[in-house]
């Protein structure tokens, strides 16, 4: 089986306008999800979605954040079960920009996935393709004037 998620996007934006759809939690939550993350070392925090049982999932991820370098690297881990503390998916997301000549190349790796977590890791996989062109989409929205996000 598949351990790993691994993808890359490229945003005509800079490092710091894509590393704030990354970190700030208001604007985590308009391409991802509800959550109460903050860009602190150790800081423990959760997205929140609807349970999904096909997938025993109870909607609750519990997150902790393992490594920031600005603007660079945001690292963290990812959670979740069918609730009770009965953890079933134990992964870790890796986020890196790179500075292109002309915006930022945005890599994401999710690995750790585990053989029962086979459904979950394809549902994930197409999952970020879709959210993080969603967040390109509300930048080149954001960038191009049409929108107060």
């Amino acid at each position: 089986m598949q351990t790993e998620i691994k993808n890359e996007w490229i945003y005509e934006q800079s490092p710091n306008e894509v590393w704030e759809y990354l970190t700030q939690s208001e604007l985590i939550a308009l391409w991802l999800m509800p959550n109460n993350f903050e860009p602190i070392l150790g800081h423990e925090f959760q997205f929140t979605a609807k349970p999904i049982p096909s997938l025993d999932l109870d909607g609750i991820f519990p997150c902790k954040v393992l490594e920031i370098v600005p603007h660079q690297k945001l690292v963290y881990s990812w959670k979740g079960g069918s609730g009770n503390g009965n953890i079933s998916l134990d992964t870790i997301v890796e986020w890196t920009l790179e500075k292109l000549d002309k915006g930022t190349k945005l890599s994401l790796k999710q690995y750790g996935f585990k053989d029962a977590n086979i459904s979950i890791f394809h549902a994930m996989s197409g999952g970020w393709s879709q959210n993080v062109v969603k967040m390109r989409n509300i930048l080149n929205e954001k960038t191009n004037g049409s929108t107060n996000v």
